[in-house]
Formats: structure tokens, sequence, C-alpha cells
């Protein structure tokens, strides 16, 4: 077992372009936030070690683009999650109506036992919402899944998203006995390809050299 830590959790940010993934990130892993917004190219990820239950948990989280040309690419990092954060925004009607297809996804890709968690981002732009808490709510009890309204702006609820999402996959490895203390030949192996190719992993922005090498 790695002595840095007694849990690696791979979760997955999945949604439309522009419901604000990448920001969700960004505030949670570094606590920052910023306007401008270029869209994620492949994938990216970060990585928080968080404390549960006396546990040392390290939380690596992968941010995929939600561009159709890009399904390709990501649909490949589903394998291994143990926790998919579905994301749309709550002032983009069809970023919500497309959360059924975002789970037709997970059904085909990621494992059966995966955990799932609902969010509503932008709650800070509450003029421009257009998808009410009720309906988003009513979706997530169909669905069996939790679901919280989040604002990468103002940080409100994003530490609580990911703490929920990981004290979920806590409470199902607890179930199983446990399984899950080192990382998987998935995560391995993606976190390998990662690491080596030339993709921007800053998450907020791309480098000159990312930019030429996409």
């Amino acid at each position: 077992m790695n002595p840095e830590y007694d849990y690696l959790f791979k979760l997955l940010l999945i949604g439309d372009s522009g419901v604000g993934k990448s920001c969700l990130l960004l505030r949670f892993a570094d606590d920052t936030y910023t306007e401008s917004y270029i869209s994620t190219i492949g994938v990216d990820f970060k990585i928080r070690t968080i404390d549960m239950d006396s546990k040392t948990v390290k939380l690596q989280i992968w941010d995929t683009a939600g561009q159709e040309r890009f399904r390709t690419i990501t649909s490949s990092y589903y394998r291994g999650a143990h926790g998919i954060i579905i994301v749309y925004d709550v002032t983009e009607q069809e970023s919500f109506h497309n959360v059924k297809q975002w789970l037709d996804e997970i059904d085909r890709y990621a494992c059966e036992n995966v955990s799932r968690l609902l969010v509503g981002n932008k709650s800070d732009l509450v003029i421009k919402k257009v998808v009410d808490v009720a309906t988003a709510q009513d979706l997530a009890s169909s669905l069996k899944v939790p679901f919280l309204e989040t604002s990468a702006k103002s940080s409100d609820n994003v530490e609580r998203a990911f703490l929920t999402m990981a004290s979920e996959i806590h409470k199902r490895v607890a179930s199983e006995g446990g399984g899950m203390q080192s990382e998987s030949k998935e995560t391995r192996a993606q976190s390998a390809k990662i690491n080596s190719a030339p993709l921007w992993l800053g998450g907020d922005k791309q480098t000159p050299e990312a930019s030429n090498c996409c």
C-alpha cells in the first residue's frame, strides 16, 4: 500500500461544454476562479488529498471535454472511475436536457456500481436561472442519485459536492470490505498516458506547447 494515502478514488466530471466543469475542478483543487474560458482539450486532471474517517483519501479528478468531437477520447476514462459527477448549467436548459444522454454514456462505458452525483452549476446567476431546484431534484430522485447546486464563482457547495461524492464511494468501499486502496490498472495506465502526452494539465488555460500539439 502506498504510505502517502489509504485510498485512491478516481472521479470523473462530465457534462456539456461550457457548464463549468473546469471551473469546479479549479475551485476545489486550488481554490481559485477565473472568468476567462477556454474549452478543455481532451482530458485534464488534478489531485487533492483529504481526510475522511481518520483515513487519508487521494482524489484524482478527471475533467473531460464536453464537445462531441472528443467523445472517442474521453469515453475510455469512464473505465476504472469510482465516481462520476454529471454537471449541467442552471442557466442553460439544453445542458439539463442532455443529462440523460450523459447518463447513457455512463451506462455504456462505466462500471455497473459506479457512484453518481448530479450537479447544477452557476447557481450564483439567479436572474438567468431557467432550471429550478425542484425540477432537478425530481430528476435526481427518479435516478436515485444525490443532487446539489453549486457555484464555482462564489464557491458555494463546491467543497460539499466533491466531499459528498467521496463519502458515497467510501461508504461503498466499506460495505464491500475495502479493495480500493491502490490504483487500478486503468488508472495507472491513464496517469502514465497523460503524464507522457503533450497536453496542458492546468485546467484553466492553454500553454503555447499545448496549442501547437493539439
